[in-house]
């Protein structure tokens, strides 16, 4: 019995060393690696910065690159730590707030299009201290719409709608648009068959139609070109000298227009290009009023329902050697064989009749004529220019003698008549006008026109 007992504890030690063995394996973690693959010596990673609090943790962008942490360690030992920051030199350069757009090729310097319009505006130069972020894109006059909660591309519904306007074919088949009718204005008119882009121009344009000429600034008084006697006075002073009057005035549409209806010929009327107002010096003005006076007196016109000393309108063509007239021209020039500066420095001359023309057939005066198409005849340029020059005159008609024949012995109107009316039909195939005293008329307008 004694023997047994070495035999049975041996047998319980090797079933006790077993079963430890077991319950061992089931619970003992994963073995740690071996000491060659631990790198004691390796800093910690650095700490990384928390995210600006005004940034969006899911902003789209480049992401960082991953070389910023070279030491950086694997996602697992990184669990709820705060995410990576986005690197400042990324950020929007307007807003500062989120990453500059990458496009798959490039970075570049604004998040989104608003950012980069906002740095665009703002250098074109927004108002300080205002909301404004720039001028409406269509008439760059006005501040851009803002109803709140965004900033528009226009100051109004009606640039916007402007911005998209009317367009039709340009020579060639090309797209252009139709530009607004206000001098200078290249902005599409408004939508509808309107000539404007804007009120604006609109009212700028129906205002500029009554200017006084000489200041520009108020309007003209009724039946002058002026809009008070201080601009009267300065147009005497400065005279002789033409005046160019605005495209748009009524001086100019009330010329231009008498110029076409009294165009007779076959041909078609030229386009008028240019409309000058002749400011004679007082003491010119002064001898013409009072021969009108006087002519008045006489025949009392003005009882009868027409003008002062039946004053009229009539044309007259003349030879031009100098370039007055034309763009940029409104000098007179010396010579003494330029009759059209002559006219307009001196007004008319009858001591000069016939050495220009030679002959009248209603002798010697200064004739004219209600036809512009005939004047047309006598204007005559010894000057390289692309337009044509003739006066509108004032005269004062009186009471006409109407001829049918012509009369070449004549040197005043006949007896108890101011004038002579000659009248298509017998000799003439288009009237004439002849006055025979220099005081009876004065040159009012120059007018350029195609040939």
């Amino acid at each position: 019995m004694t023997s047994h007992i070495p035999l049975a504890l041996s047998i319980l030690g090797t079933l006790a060393t077993h079963s430890l063995s077991s319950m061992t394996q089931k619970v003992a973690p994963n073995p740690p690696p071996p000491p060659s693959s631990v790198a004691p010596s390796a800093p910690p990673p650095p700490p990384v910065p928390p995210l600006p609090a005004s940034a969006p943790v899911n902003a789209p962008g480049p992401k960082p690159s991953a070389n910023v942490n070279s030491t950086s360690t694997p996602a697992n030992n990184n669990a709820g730590a705060s995410p990576p920051a986005i690197n400042p030199v990324t950020l929007c350069e307007v807003c500062q707030l989120r990453p500059k757009h990458f496009d798959g090729n490039k970075t570049h310097p604004y998040c989104s299009k608003t950012c980069a319009n906002k740095k665009i505006n703002n250098q074109n130069g927004s108002i300080s201290g205002s909301s404004n972020l720039g001028n409406c894109n269509f008439c760059h006059n006005r501040p851009k719409y803002s109803d709140g909660t965004k900033t528009h591309d226009y100051c109004s519904k009606a640039c916007a709608r402007n911005a998209n306007g009317p367009q039709r074919k340009a020579t060639g088949g090309s797209s252009a648009p139709v530009l607004c009718q206000a001098p200078g204005c290249q902005n599409p008119p408004h939508a509808g068959g309107h000539d404007y882009c804007s009120l604006a121009h609109k009212t700028s344009v129906m205002l500029g139609e009554n200017l006084c000429l000489m200041c520009l600034q108020a309007p003209k008084m009724a039946n002058l070109h002026f809009c008070s006697q201080t601009c009267v006075d300065d147009a005497e002073s400065k005279g002789p000298m033409i005046l160019e009057v605005p495209s748009g005035h009524v001086t100019f549409k009330s010329v231009a227009d008498q110029f076409k209806a009294s165009w007779r010929h076959g041909s078609t009327c030229p386009p008028v290009r240019r409309v000058y107002k002749i400011l004679i010096p007082p003491a010119m003005l002064d001898a013409y009023n009072a021969y009108k006076t006087a002519v008045e007196a006489r025949g009392q016109f003005v009882a009868s329902g027409r003008s002062e000393g039946n004053e009229n309108r009539r044309w007259h063509g003349t030879r031009r050697i100098c370039n007055l007239g034309d763009k940029g021209h409104t000098q007179f020039c010396s010579s003494t064989s330029c009759s059209l500066c002559n006219i307009v420095r001196t007004s008319y001359d009858i001591s000069l009749w016939g050495k220009k023309t030679g002959w009248g057939r209603f002798g010697k005066g200064i004739y004219t004529s209600s036809t512009s198409s005939k004047s047309n005849d006598y204007s005559h340029n010894d000057c390289k220019s692309s337009l044509k020059a003739i006066l509108l005159n004032k005269v004062v008609v009186g009471k006409g003698c109407k001829l049918l024949q012509d009369n070449t012995s004549l040197t005043a109107p006949p007896a108890g008549y101011d004038s002579v009316l000659a009248e298509k039909g017998g000799s003439l195939n288009y009237d004439e006008l002849v006055v025979y005293s220099n005081d009876a008329i004065r040159p009012s307008f120059l007018v350029m026109y195609e040939p």
